[in-house]
C-alpha cells in the first residue's frame, strides 16, 4: 500500500481514530495494530502475511529461550539456528536466482555444465527490512542488551506498518519499551509530523517522480542514445531522485508514526553536504549505517585487530552492505567502492598519525564536491541493470559533448537544485517552520496543509511510482 495514494489515506484515517481510542486498553490496542499492519502489508499479497507471522514466531521463541538459557555453547548454538533461519528466508528470496545464475556463469567459463534451475521468485517487499529488525531482536537478547518482550509486543514491533516496507530499520530497545508507555493525544507534536508528512510527500511525488520520468529512466535505460550532457544531468538527477524518494518515504514514515504516538530515529541528515565517504554515511540511511556497525563491523572485529585488519573489516562491511541493496553484482561493485573510499580515508588518517579531522573554509567546500561526486560515481552501478549498461554510462560523459539535448530543461535543473540545495539550509529552518505552523489556529493549519497537498498533487507527475526501496 502505497503512501501517497487515496487507498492510504483511506487506511489511515480508519486507523488513527481507532487507534487512539483503544490504545487505553493495550490488549485491545495491540491486536488491533497488529491486524491493522498485517492488512497493510496484504494489500500487494496477502500470502506473504504468512512469512511475516512465521519470521515473528521463530525469532521470539530463539530470543526467549536464548535469554533464558545459561549454557554458553547452548546460546551460541541457537544464536546460530535464529540466524541462520533468517538468512535463509532472506537468501532463498532475494539471492537464489542470482547464486544460480552466478554459479552457472562461473561453471561456463571453466567448461562444466551445472543444470540449475532459476525459479524467479517474487521479492516480498521490505523482506531486507523486517529480517535486520529480526536479527537486531535475536542478537540483542544475545549479548544481554535486550530482553525479550511477549510474542503480541514483538509482533507489534516487527509489523508496525509505518517502517515495515522500507524504513527506517528500528532498533527493539527504541520502539518496544514506546508500547508501554503511556501516550497521550495532547502531547502528540503534530507539527513536526505535519512537516514531515507534507515535504516527504513534495520529495517523493514532484521531485523524484518528476526526475525518473523527465529524464533518469530514458537515460539510463539507453545511455548510447543520449548526448554527454544529458548523461552527466542525468546521474545528477539519479542522486537526487533516490535522496528525494527514500528520505521523503522515511519522512513520511516518521511523520505517521509521531500522530500514532511514536518516535522513530532519524534516518538522514542532509548526505550530500557530507565532507568524506565517512561523513556521507553517517547522514546518508542512518539506521542501515548504525545496523552495519552493529552488527557485521563490530562482530568482525572493527578496529581491535590492526591497521590491516581494521581496513579488511570496513572492507567487507560495505561489501555486504552493497548485496544487502540488491541481488546483483553491480551493487557488490557499489558497496566495494564505499568500502575502498572509507579504506582509503582511514588510511591517509593512518599515515598521518592524527584523527580525521573536518576541513574548514574553502576545503570543507572542495570535500563537499569530492564527496558528491564519488557519491554520484558509485550511483551509477546502483542503478544501472548491467556492469555494459553502468560502463556505457561512464564512457557516454567522455564521447558525445556537443550533441543535441533535449531532456536537459529548466524543470530538471531546477528539480536537481532545489533537491541538494535543500540540505544547505540552515539547521534551524525546519524548526521555524514547525513553531510558526504550530502557532496558527487549527483552520489555518488545515488551509495549510490543504494547500500543500494541492500543490504537491498539481505539480507531480500523474500516477504514483513505487518507492525504490520497496525492491530492496
Amino acid at each position: 500500500m502505497l503512501f501517497p495514494t487515496a487507498t492510504f489515506a483511506i487506511f489511515f484515517l480508519i486507523v488513527l481514530p481507532l487507534s487512539w481510542l483503544t490504545m487505553p486498553w493495550p490488549h485491545r490496542w495491540r491486536p488491533f495494530i497488529i491486524v491493522a499492519s498485517y492488512v497493510f502489508y496484504s494489500w500487494w499479497d496477502w500470502r506473504f502475511v504468512l512469512l511475516l507471522a512465521g519470521c515473528t514466531l521463530w525469532n521470539q521463541i530463539l530470543a526467549v529461550r536464548i535469554w533464558r538459557s545459561r549454557v554458553p555453547s547452548q546460546r551460541k548454538a541457537l544464536l546460530v539456528l535464529a540466524l541462520a533461519g533468517n538468512l535463509g528466508v532472506l537468501g532463498y528470496f532475494k539471492y537464489y536466482d542470482f547464486f544460480v545464475s552466478s554459479t552457472d556463469n562461473l561453471a561456463s567459463t571453466v567448461g562444466l555444465d551445472m543444470p540449475l534451475g532459476l525459479k524467479s521468485i517474487v521479492l516480498p517487499v521490505g523482506i531486507s527490512f523486517f529480517t535486520f529488525m529480526a536479527i537486531s531482536y535475536v542478537v540483542d537478547a544475545y549479548r544481554g542488551d535486550f530482553e525479550p518482550t511477549t510474542l503480541e509486543k514483538f509482533a507489534v514491533y516487527l509489523s508496525f506498518f509505518p517502517h515495515l516496507v522500507a524504513g527506517p530499520i528500528v532498533r527493539p530497545s527504541e520502539l518496544i519499551p514506546q508500547i508501554d508507555t503511556p501516550r497521550n493525544p495532547r502531547r502528540v507534536d503534530t507539527s513536526r509530523a505535519f512537516y514531515l508528512i507534507a515535504t516527504g510527500l513534495f520529495k517523493k511525488v514532484v521531485i523524484a517522480n518528476y526526475l525518473a520520468s523527465s529524464i533518469v529512466d530514458e537515460v539510463f535505460a539507453a545511455p548510447g542514445q543520449h548526448s554527454s550532457l544529458e548523461i552527466l544531468i542525468a546521474v545528477y538527477a539519479y542522486a537526487v531522485q533516490i535522496y528525494a524518494d527514500f528520505s521523503g518515504y522515511t519522512d513520511i514514515a516518521i511523520g505517521i508514526a509521531l500522530l500514532l504516538g511514536f518516535t522513530f530515529p532519524q534516518n538522514f541528515d542532509s548526505p550530500y553536504a557530507a565532507v568524506s565517504v565517512q561523513d556521507f554515511w553517517r547522514r546518508w540511511h542512518m539506521t542501515l549505517s548504525r545496523w552495519l556497525r552493529d552488527y557485521v563491523y563490530i562482530p568482525l572485529g572493527g578496529n581491535r585487530g590492526g591497521t590491516i585488519l581494521t581496513y579488511r573489516n570496513l572492507l567487507l562491511t560495505m561489501l555486504i552492505g552493497g548485496l544487502w541493496h540488491g541481488a546483483a553484482w553491480t551493487f557488490v561493485v557499489w558497496g566495494g567502492l564505499h568500502g575502498i573510499a572509507l579504506v582509503g580515508e582511514r588510511w591517509r588518517a593512518d599515515r598521518r598519525g592524527l584523527p580525521a579531522s573536518a576541513p574548514t573554509g574553502w576545503g570543507r567546500w572542495r570535500a563537499r564536491v569530492i564527496t558528491f561526486h564519488f557519491v554520484c560515481l558509485a550511483w551509477i552501478f546502483f542503478r544501472a541493470d548491467s556492469f555494459g549498461a553502468a560502463w556505457d554510462m561512464i564512457e557516454g560523459l567522455f564521447t558525445g559533448w556537443g550533441e543535441a539535448s533535449p531532456l536537459v530543461t529548466s524543470g530538471v535543473l531546477l528539480a536537481i537544485l532545489v533537491g541538494i540545495g535543500s540540505q544547505y539550509l540552515p539547521a534551524r529552518f525546519p524548526r521555524v517552520v514547525m513553531a510558526r505552523f504550530s502557532r496558527l489556529p487549527v483552520l489555518g493549519q488545515a488551509t495549510v496543509l490543504a494547500l500543500s497537498l494541492m500543490l504537491t498533487s498539481v505539480m507531480g507527475p500523474e500516477g504514483v511510482a513505487p518507492f525504490i526501496y520497496f525492491q530492496f
